[in-house]
């Protein structure tokens, strides 16, 4: 059995690449325990390199950029059964803005968007904290402005089974399966975001309310697969973002669970309701890969 693990920012995006490739290594150890052989594109152009391999594959996993994700998606799961959210899925959430106004109009806090003062202005499009910055000025073309908000920067981390799409042939109904909150590390320089990492899991005073959110959200877009959903906890539970792809959080999580997430994943991406996981102990990871105990 081969299973595809298609990177892009490894030999595309220089910025992104140590991410990239401390994520794929996670997910390609936890495929080889299970006996499956992994397969990842080469040199050259991405989308062919995806359509060649997904030709002789059995499962697939696109990870990308947000921007991207979408299109890569659609070319591999035209080919092979995919393990990750869908290709629309993924176009709804590369919208940044879309995504906090269908959210927001199904109760889920989101920030406002702004148009003076000092504001976080962020892409319309874009991938985790890049671009985003801090100041009173006005966004330039595809990006817009939203409120800054004091608070925790953490995500929840989940796996939600088949609810859409192709997948109507797996549809179960199953919960999402909460993998961890985690903390993000985020430092603020010069009013760039720079995100260096995190700490998983967290035991946060108002986790129950997180998790309650985290799994409406996913309820809310119709994701699939893994998904990172970023929050804001002060007064209020604020979604930021929400990543309907694996994210940096998964190179702490996955060394300290039980359960192998490559199997997770091709269960949920089946439809079947998964058990609650067992992480033990407490980790803080950075985005290249490093894993340093609590």
């Amino acid at each position: 059995m081969k299973v595809l693990l298609a990177e892009y920012t490894t030999l595309h995006e220089p910025e992104l690449a140590s991410e990239g490739e401390a994520m794929v290594k996670t997910l390609k150890a936890s495929f080889e325990r299970l006996g499956y052989e992994v397969l990842s594109p080469e040199k050259g152009d991405f989308k062919s390199e995806v359509r060649r391999l997904a030709g002789i594959c059995d499962y697939g996993l696109v990870i990308a950029p947000d921007d991207l994700l979408a299109g890569f998606t659609q070319e591999m799961e035209c080919i092979v059964h995919s393990v990750g959210t869908n290709s629309t899925n993924a176009a709804l959430c590369a919208n940044k803005r879309l995504t906090a106004r269908l959210l927001s109009d199904h109760g889920i806090d989101v920030p406002r968007e702004v148009t003076s003062g000092p504001r976080v202005i962020k892409p319309i499009k874009g991938v985790g904290a890049k671009n985003v910055r801090i100041a009173d000025e006005e966004p330039g073309d595809g990006e817009f402005g939203q409120e800054f908000i004091e608070g925790d920067a953490i995500s929840v981390s989940l796996i939600a089974s088949r609810v859409v799409g192709e997948a109507c042939l797996w549809y179960s109904g199953a919960a999402p399966c909460i993998l961890a909150i985690n903390r993000q590390n985020v430092e603020i320089r010069d009013g760039k975001m720079i995100y260096h990492g995190g700490t998983t899991p967290i035991d946060h005073p108002r986790s129950e309310e997180i998790t309650a959110i985290a799994e409406k959200v996913v309820k809310i877009l119709g994701c699939q697969g893994y998904i990172g959903i970023d929050m804001i906890v002060g007064d209020r539970i604020v979604v930021v973002d929400v990543n309907p792809r694996i994210t940096t959080s998964l190179i702490g999580i996955a060394h300290l669970m039980e359960e192998e997430i490559g199997d997770l994943l091709i269960k949920a991406s089946e439809g079947l309701a998964l058990p609650p996981v067992h992480l033990k102990g407490t980790v803080s990871f950075d985005t290249h890969g490093g894993i340093y105990p609590e």
